[in-house]
């Protein structure tokens, strides 16, 4: 009778791993919802679950706004809560649990603090605590928050984009949420932590390794961290031409599979930013766009192994955000954030650390640092957010099987009742406004509008219509969150009494 159980089990392993590769290979997002957030913009966001209640934070400019998530990807508004001096934006959050009480870390960019809030039941937050910026330390311009959990106590471990002074620093957590300083490391010629983007810890026959980007020093770097805080140079890789791409390295994530233990390290080289004198070397050579993927020894050292390199096929310009959605011991889902490709790309890492594109979804939006992924029962989602200020949006996205849509179009059908105040000089100029969007946003396909002529009595006394044709999911995204949509949005709507928006898939 065992015999017939352990088979069983293993044949159900077996296929759940088949099943698992069968749709990494083909996955897809779908866009489930978006939220109007306090913040100015989004460029950060994390999430957590607290009794059975599953939170978004999301970051920008002056403000950090909480949602719940429930399982169909829906975005419910808690509450909002200001940053220190209405600084910000709020570049690094990282939520935990230390101590039996929920905290969330949040780096104000630019108030140059590290400011501690409690998760309250509801999912609100309190303020607990906040350490200002010093000469010893390197919190200002804060960009990057680790939370390293070692048998006796919890750190925080603090990066960012400090010009003249940056570096890594590290604190102990107390149960209140302050910090007490242990240890900060200045950035030299050898080290990459001048501008530290990007952090991810591994532990390794029961080791702590931290590793870090340097955006401005085109490089990564790996540290051993100690049971009291305290962290060691252990190697550092940098940038070339030949086995991977780290100019204005960026996102740090990773995975282990199998016996491997791996660093997926994005960039967002140096040739995208216009502003003079941000970069500190602007001698460099842009010699493509690429996700390096290092191979880690025992002994916690990066070792350069795999690089995915862009092509047309890809969206991998501009990487600012990797984040893991899934890892069955054997394969791994990573999600790509882009800003100058304003994508998501999924990708598989394999057990030999072989990094291969899957699909990708052209958000529409630019993706910077704000990017979540979240599990919900056996659903994988994303939250994502923008730097764009006339976008103010929170979006979540489920990760799921490609549906086969070959050969067909997407209808988008607007339907809108104007107020009765409304004059009609305002009535027209804003159908005229919507008739112009054809004109200025390039993935609209075909185009068409007329006023109602039903004498059914069923028209629920909506007036005009909207017929907008898309090639795909890309295009409808592209229309969604494209300025013209949002500007029309923001100076009209407020003309509108009713809408009713449909979209539906239909032969070509």
């Amino acid at each position: 009778m065992n015999y017939i159980k352990n088979l069983a089990l293993l044949l159900m392993l077996t296929i759940s791993h088949i099943c698992f590769g069968q749709n990494a290979d083909n996955l897809m997002l779908y866009r489930q919802d978006f939220k109007n957030i306090a913040g100015k913009n989004t460029v950060s966001v994390t999430s957590y679950l607290k009794n059975g209640k599953h939170l978004v934070f999301v970051g920008g400019a002056g403000d950090v706004d909480v949602f719940s998530l429930d399982k169909t990807g829906t975005l419910s508004p808690i509450s909002s809560h200001e940053l220190y001096k209405k600084k910000g934006p709020a570049r690094g959050m990282v939520a935990d649990n230390i101590g039996g009480t929920d905290f969330l870390f949040v780096a104000n960019k630019f108030g140059n603090v590290v400011e501690t809030f409690k998760i309250q039941d509801n999912g609100s937050l309190e303020r607990a605590a906040m350490v200002e910026d010093t000469e010893e330390t390197h919190l200002a311009v804060g960009i990057t928050l680790q939370v390293v959990h070692m048998k006796k106590a919890s750190y925080l471990f603090v990066g960012g984009l400090e010009l003249e002074n940056p570096g890594l620093s590290s604190f102990k957590i107390n149960n209140d949420g302050s910090l007490t300083h242990v240890q900060s490391m200045k950035d030299t010629e050898a080290l990459h932590t001048d501008g530290i983007i990007g952090m991810y810890t591994v532990k390794i026959k029961g080791k702590t390794f931290l590793y870090t980007s340097g955006f401005q020093d085109n490089g990564v770097s790996s540290f051993r961290i100690y049971d009291n805080g305290k962290f060691k140079n252990v190697n550092n890789i940098h940038d070339n031409t030949t086995d991977r791409y780290l100019t204005g390295a960026y996102p740090v994530t990773g995975a282990t599979l199998g016996n491997n233990n791996y660093i997926v390290v994005g960039h967002r080289h140096h040739k995208y930013y216009k502003r003079g004198g941000f970069i500190k070397n602007p001698h460099f050579t842009y010699h493509g766009d690429g996700v390096s993927v290092f191979k880690l020894n025992n002994k916690g050292a990066l070792v350069p192994h795999f690089v995915l390199k862009d092509d047309e096929t890809t969206k991998l310009q501009g990487q600012t955000r990797i984040e893991l959605i899934s890892n069955n011991g054997k394969e791994a889902v990573f999600a790509v954030g882009t800003r100058d490709d304003a994508a998501i790309q999924l990708c598989k890492l394999s057990e030999d650390g072989i990094l291969s594109p899957i699909n990708y979804l052209e958000t529409g939006f630019s993706i910077y640092y704000g990017l979540k992924s979240h599990k919900i029962g056996d659903d994988n989602f994303l939250i994502a957010g923008s730097n764009r200020f006339d976008f103010g949006k929170a979006v979540s996205y489920k990760i799921a099987p490609k549906i086969d849509r070959k050969n067909k179009v997407i209808k988008h059908i607007v339907h809108l009742k104007y107020k009765d105040e409304a004059t009609d000089e305002q009535v027209n100029e804003a159908v005229q406004a919507f008739v112009d969007l054809q004109n200025k946003i390039p993935s609209i396909s075909a185009f068409e509008w007329g006023e109602n002529d039903s004498t059914e009595k069923h028209d629920k006394g909506l007036t005009h219509s909207f017929v907008i044709t898309f090639k795909d999911e890309n295009a409808r995204e592209q229309y969604l969150f494209h300025e013209a949509h949002l500007g029309l949005i923001n100076k009209y709507a407020q003309f509108f009494a009713d809408a009713v928006v449909m979209d539906y898939w239909t032969e070509e």
